[in-house]
């Protein structure tokens, strides 16, 4: 599982850097102003997981899924801490359906 790096946008402009999907999952900064950007380079859709950390009087918040179509891409966010933060680590967890040929950035604004 790696860490992806949050990368900020500014109004110099930003050409996001992107990192292979990760098979066994990334995780990511966490943040109001946090999102992803996933990219599927292949021929049928991906579903993105993000682990919910949240309870609601004591009952667990579901995992957030996204589908990513084949060749498209989705924004994803934003990551709020009080839904995603790991009590261990800190970060938001991502889990892929497939990895192969998806791309994904950190971005925050």
């Amino acid at each position: 599982m790696a860490t992806l790096n949050t990368q900020a946008i500014s109004l110099a402009g930003l050409a996001p850097a992107y990192a292979n999907a990760a098979g066994g999952g990334d995780k990511c900064q966490v943040g109001d102003r946090n999102f992803l950007h996933v990219k599927n380079g292949s021929g049928s859709s991906v579903t993105v997981t993000l682990t919910a950390t949240a309870a609601v009087r004591g009952q667990a918040v579901s995992n957030v899924t996204v589908s990513i179509p084949a060749a498209g891409d989705k924004m994803i966010g934003p990551l709020a801490a009080d839904l995603f933060q790991s009590p261990v680590d800190g970060l938001c967890a991502i889990g892929y359906s497939s990895a192969t040929t998806v791309t994904v950035a950190a971005l925050r604004i």
